[in-house]
């Protein structure tokens, strides 16, 4: 077939671009640039995008763990390892500053834990 015979067999142009094609690239459109901007506002307020909760002394984990809230109150006879001076704060698996009354921990996932309290995975903080 020759070039010309070619461009005689070929179908029509496809119509023109319809309305509602061209709202479903600007729904799309906006539905892209909001998304975009809800990202933006998450990262912008980690506080409240990730709800950091804190550890509850009942939750299952927290119990296996034997962690409480404040160092002084841990069972001294099912820890007897443990010592006063030891705190989450002062723990490698504390994920915070020393001064933070409140940081996330390697332990418990996503949950925060009290920079006074204790569990039995306390370990040395290295270099500390």
């Amino acid at each position: 077939m020759t070039t010309s015979r070619l461009a005689e067999t070929a179908p029509a142009a496809a119509p023109a671009a319809s309305g509602r094609a061209t709202s479903a690239i600007c729904s799309r459109r906006v539905f892209l640039l909001r998304s975009a901007g809800a990202g933006c506002a998450a990262l912008a307020a980690p506080g409240l995008a990730l709800g950091a909760a804190h550890v509850e002394e009942g939750d299952e984990a927290a119990l296996a763990l034997g962690y409480r809230h404040d160092s002084q109150q841990v069972d001294a006879a099912r820890f007897p390892k443990h010592e006063p001076a030891q705190r989450c704060a002062n723990c490698a698996f504390f994920q915070g500053a020393p001064a933070d009354e409140w940081a996330g921990c390697a332990m418990f996932g996503r949950k925060q834990v009290a920079g006074r309290g204790w569990c039995g995975a306390w370990a040395t903080k290295p270099g500390g």
